[in-house]
């Protein structure tokens, strides 16, 4: 018996522009996208998964772009959605969440004996091989789950399964940011974010993960390149079947290995901005701990290099110099794991303005990458700063510094506020700084200005460290007099830089 269909009941939650909420159907959803602003999720994995299906519906559906005026021809006039709509009622049979011979995005063919309970399904809850912090579900009596739960888990986890070994591939760079340009309303998101294809060929040879026949376990070949940006984006990298519980929910499921996946030189996840490394070439940035994605904001904005995520690329591409066609924000989310244990550290969502400056010839990416250097040079002053505080008051001046002391003057400057001072007091400056990179603004006044920042928020995160430590001993002072001319070191050097950069005021 087919029950719980994802074109009519997936329900991801969609928000309105006037607030309001609803839930609503895979068809709903697209067909309505122009008058919903956005679509929502508690977990940030289960929202870019989101995205990444409904744009492998469009890919199908339409069967494109295949080039970037049929992009923009769609962005000025509005996609096909009768074409949507048709390609849906087609695959309709293919969408059930239960059913005994297609059930969507599972595989029947996985072994009775293969048994997981429900958590297996999603990176944020515990599972047996998985232990989640403040998640206290217990594995052995999980209780139900209803099946529209399920279906998010499911589609999340073609984008977010991730592996400790032992025959179980991650889905594509799970590791990996990924960047979702956002526009006032879905529709133009969706388009920001609907890449074309090379050429006609790769459009041709794509396919989805519910237009295929379910694999033959064990698999014949575990490993294979992506054919598409469909097939990309509905990656099956575990084989799962829900089983259905009397009341309708799921409590356990059929789990096993999945398909692995062969990176392509030729096709890049759109999603991911890249950094070059000597030996292993383009690799996807990451997701640091205690490390926000605006530190590497630089890493997300076009240049000639092409290692910006494509979909930012593509967003300015359609927008061009129209106004209100800009795309408002990119959201930046994904996890973190250590892949060799599969444990899992954190997921993020963060979200960004685009500089208005992005929308003409200035090279945007330059000036970032200049205005966070700087501030990580800041920041390597006050390390070291922190680093002759802790290690003056390890050996009070007496001796030097031996292996046995490493682990406790690292002890002192975990405890130190001062790194997480300065950047999380820069953080707030650094939205501000986007909006100020408009056409009309110079880059030395928006230099300056963010110089300023910089040494406002070195000098309050020092000064913090300072009373909490004035009233200590004599040890504890002498450390600090002594470490403190690293900061003011700094602290002038950024004056003589904000010197040159102020405007000379005429005389009269």
């Amino acid at each position: 018996m087919s029950e719980f269909n994802l074109i009519d009941d997936l329900a991801p939650t969609v928000r309105f522009p006037d607030g309001r909420r609803e839930e609503l159907g895979v068809r709903a959803v697209l067909l309505r996208s122009k008058g919903i602003a956005a679509i929502e999720d508690p977990s940030p994995l289960v929202l870019a998964a989101l995205y990444r299906f409904l744009l492998a519906v469009l890919y199908r559906a339409l069967e494109g772009p295949t080039d970037i005026s049929e992009a923009k021809e769609w962005f000025r006039d509005g996609m096909p959605l009768d074409r949507v709509e048709a390609y849906l009622t087609k695959w309709r049979e293919r969408f059930w969440l239960f059913d005994e011979k297609y059930p969507f995005g599972q595989n029947p063919n996985v072994p009775n004996d293969e048994i997981e309970p429900w958590t297996k399904l999603t990176a944020e809850r515990n599972a047996t091989s998985n232990k989640v912090l403040f998640d206290h579900t217990d594995t052995r009596a999980p209780g139900e789950r209803v099946p529209k739960e399920c279906a998010r888990w499911l589609v999340s986890t073609m984008t977010f399964s991730i592996s400790g070994g032992r025959g179980y591939y991650p889905s594509p760079s799970p590791n990996a940011m990924m960047c979702i340009p956002q526009g006032d309303n879905l529709w133009k998101t969706l388009c920001y974010n609907l890449i074309p294809y090379r050429n006609r060929d790769v459009m041709l040879a794509d396919g989805a993960l519910w237009e295929r026949e379910s694999r033959a376990l064990p698999l014949a070949t575990p490993k294979r390149p992506p054919a598409g940006y469909a097939d990309l984006f509905t990656w099956q990298a575990r084989m799962v079947l829900l089983e259905q519980t009397p009341s309708g929910g799921v409590s356990a499921v059929r789990f096993v290995a999945g398909e692995g996946y062969e990176a392509a030189s030729e096709m890049p996840d759109p999603m991911q901005p890249y950094r070059v490394d000597k030996i292993k070439g383009n690799l996807p940035l990451q997701f640091k701990a205690g490390r926000s994605a605006w530190r590497d904001f630089d890493s997300l904005l076009p240049d000639p290099s092409g290692l910006a995520p494509l979909t930012v690329q593509h967003a300015l591409r359609l927008a061009g110099s129209a106004k209100g066609a800009m795309p408002e924000a990119v959201l930046v989310c994904g996890l973190n794991y250590d892949p060799p244990n599969a444990n899992l550290n954190f997921w993020r969502l963060e979200s960004y303005a685009l500089p208005p400056a992005l929308a003409g010839d200035r090279n945007v990416r330059s000036e970032m990458s200049g205005l966070l250097a700087s501030a990580e040079l800041a920041e390597r002053s006050a390390w070291s700063a922190c680093w002759s505080f802790a290690r003056d008051l390890m050996i009070r001046g007496e001796r030097e510094v031996t292996k046995g002391d490493m682990r406790n003057i690292k002890g002192i400057m975990q405890q130190m506020v001062v790194i997480r001072c300065f950047w999380s007091t820069l953080e707030t400056h650094f939205h501000d700084l986007l909006h100020e990179f408009t056409a009309g603004r110079d880059s030395e006044d928006i230099e300056c200005h963010w110089l300023k920042c910089v040494r406002s928020a070195l000098k309050m995160a020092w000064e913090r460290h300072r009373a909490a430590v004035s009233m200590g001993g004599a040890w504890s002072i002498r450390a600090l007099v002594k470490a403190e001319r690293i900061v003011n070191r700094c602290l002038m050097d950024l004056d003589e830089k904000i010197t040159l950069l102020e405007p000379v005021e005429e005389s009269v």
